[in-house]
């Protein structure tokens, strides 16, 4: 059996729990990040990792002294001291972040059928622009901004509607009801007799992609270890840009009088494969355990997704997993005031003052988001690039395979740059892109500057309003406040890109080559917010979130401490377990490091 050293943890009420120090720092990290598959949480993983490692080096440290002090006499040194915390620090970090290179194959599985579905997403964000004219010609303008625009009609009813299925019928079942609208929506399109039937599949298609907005981020956030989230996260979030990327490759084929159709049916044909995949689509255990926590079903799966070898692994995951469920819980379970219910979480989050401003800041940028005109790019390139380049479609891929890079460079971006600095470099960016495409287009530069305009458009979106205003959310709000305020966000998010799949094309009719000059004000006007308001939502620094750590554990009182012993004591059996704690009751043995702790700060 693998050796462990077993540390005991008396809470202020007198309770007592035995776990490891690798095991004390994944239930804080299982408490402290979000149950969402987020790209660039890695920051905030990592920060929280280096954070508790620091506490319990020094926890380890100050216990090492004072059995020093006991047995010999004498005190560690401050060389000593510091390099016992320096190299139990590295050690437990080490062990932290195992899961970081530790993957299972059902995990690989949840991951890629959960990314076919922001695949098809990001598909069907473009593949209306390559085959315009062809589908049924002679179509007027608001026919097929209706056609586009009924993408984000069905967007928001598909985020609200997967709640619901999420919580009724299990985050697997969720995702299969995604896959066969998916399927429906694209039989529907492909088949279409006019332009309004295909109006009715693409708002069938919309449900789907609104509701894998919602669904595939809370279903891998559910399966991986907090340390693999944002990894997770960025995974869904290229599967989505190459979406887009590929329907503007296929447009090369099949955008033609005789190929539309089998463009459309590529949603079915991929969903169909993603179908035939799901029988290794396990349940969230989570969810399994939501329902029972004595879930015999979801200790098997967590079995299966960690690669666990002992079913005491299991039993500390599942406590992992309760734990951090009731931290993140909406449920005042400690409200004494009689009330016959808890308050609405969307309520409580607008009334609480502390994070007032993180919501004023997340709702804006969410508009700021797509009224920056991003969709109006991927929606239209077609119809923006027509007179600007010979093939408008050599354009759109251009800018497709310009999206899929900036993704990679926005993530290294992110974990060196602050999020209101990154904001404030997209905001403007994107402005002064815009500034040149207008400029550009009104005959002052030539049209290869304008196309390179907006390809620098395209990338300070990705760095910055693509992916920061929900990282705000992820990142900065408290746990109990995470999912009303991805909620909200969702629905704004789609509700802005209804309009601007609505009524771009009349925009752009209407100011011709001034048709970004609307989006440049928005730009400007979120760059002066960003500067103004937005609070710095890079996240707590690792000593912030040590000191934090200390004053949270400040009742608790620490005993064997013991980090080093993590790979050369064998683990305590039951009865050893149940002495010492004997001991520990009875002769009042151990010392308050954490009150240690507290005192020199």
């Amino acid at each position: 059996q693998r050796n462990r050293a077993r540390s005991f943890v008396q809470n202020i009420d007198g309770t007592m729990v035995s776990m490891t120090p690798v095991e004390m720092g994944r239930h804080e990290l299982y408490e402290e990040v979000p149950f969402l598959a987020m790209s660039g949480l890695q920051r905030k993983e990592h920060s929280l990792s280096v954070a508790f490692s620091s506490y319990a080096a020094q926890l380890d440290t100050l216990e090492t002294d004072e059995y020093m002090a006991a047995t010999t006499g004498k005190h560690l040194n401050p060389e000593e001291k510091e390099r016992r915390l320096s190299q139990m620090s590295l050690l437990l970090l080490d062990e932290l972040e195992v899961d970081a290179i530790t993957v299972t194959t059902p995990l690989i599985f949840a991951v890629l059928i959960a990314s076919m579905l922001m695949f098809n997403m990001g598909y069907n964000i473009s593949v209306m622009n390559a085959p315009e004219p062809f589908v049924f010609p002679g179509h007027s303008t608001s026919a097929w901004s209706m056609a586009v625009a009924a993408f984000c009609v069905g967007g928001p009813l598909g985020a609200v509607l997967a709640g619901q299925w999420a919580d009724q019928r299990g985050r697997r079942g969720a995702l299969m009801i995604t896959t066969w609208l998916f399927i429906f929506g694209g039989l529907v399109q492909a088949l279409a007799p006019s332009l309004n039937i295909v109006i009715v599949g693409r708002a069938i298609i919309g449900v789907a992609s609104g509701a894998s907005t919602v669904l595939v981020p809370i279903y891998l956030g559910e399966l991986a270890p907090p340390s693999l989230r944002g990894v997770m996260g960025t995974m869904t979030q290229f599967a989505l840009v190459i979406g887009i990327l590929v329907a503007d490759l296929v447009g090369f084929v099949l955008a033609n009088p005789t190929g539309w159709r089998y463009m459309f049916f590529l949603t079915s044909a991929m969903a169909i494969f993603q179908l035939l995949l799901t029988p290794f689509l396990l349940e969230s255990p989570r969810w399994l355990l939501g329902r029972n926590a004595n879930s015999n079903k979801a200790r098997f799966i967590i079995k299966k997704l960690r690669g666990f070898r002992y079913d005491e692994e299991v039993e500390t995951e599942v406590e992992h997993y309760l734990g951090a469920s009731k931290s993140q819980s909406c449920d005042d379970s400690n409200d004494n005031s009689g009330g016959s219910s808890a308050k609405n979480p969307m309520l409580e989050m607008f009334q609480d003052k502390k994070v007032r401003l993180l919501v004023i800041s997340t709702l804006v940028m969410q508009v700021a988001s797509q009224f920056s005109g991003i969709n109006a790019v991927f929606y239209y390139s077609g119809l923006f690039f027509d007179g600007v380049i010979e093939n408008p479609l050599v354009g759109t891929t251009l800018m497709g395979a310009i999206n899929v890079l900036a993704t990679y460079v926005a993530l290294l971006l992110m974990d060196k740059c602050g999020r209101r600095t990154l904001i404030m470099w997209s905001s403007a960016g994107m402005f002064v892109s815009c500034i040149v495409i207008v400029v550009s287009l009104n005959g002052y530069f030539s049209d290869m500057v304008a196309l390179g305009a907006v390809a620098s458009y395209v990338c300070f979106f990705e760095i910055g309003l693509g992916p920061i205003p929900w990282l705000i959310v992820a990142e900065m709000f408290e746990g109990k406040y995470v999912a009303p305020a991805m909620s909200i966000s969702c629905q704004l998010n789609w509700a802005c890109n209804f309009f601007v799949g609505l009524f771009f094309p009349y925009i752009n009719k209407s100011l011709g080559a001034y048709s970004f000059g609307p989006f440049a004000i928005v730009l400007l006007l979120t760059f002066m917010f960003a500067w103004i308001y937005l609070p710095e939502t890079q996240g707590t620094t690792p000593a912030e979130l040590q000191a934090e750590m200390v004053k949270k554990n400040a009742g608790r009182s620490y005993h064997n401490m013991d980090i080093e012993g993590m790979t050369s004591h064998a683990p305590p059996s039951q009865d050893e377990w149940e002495q010492a704690l004997a001991a520990l009751e009875d002769e009042k043995v151990g010392l308050n490091i954490s009150q240690s702790l507290s005192s020199n700060k």
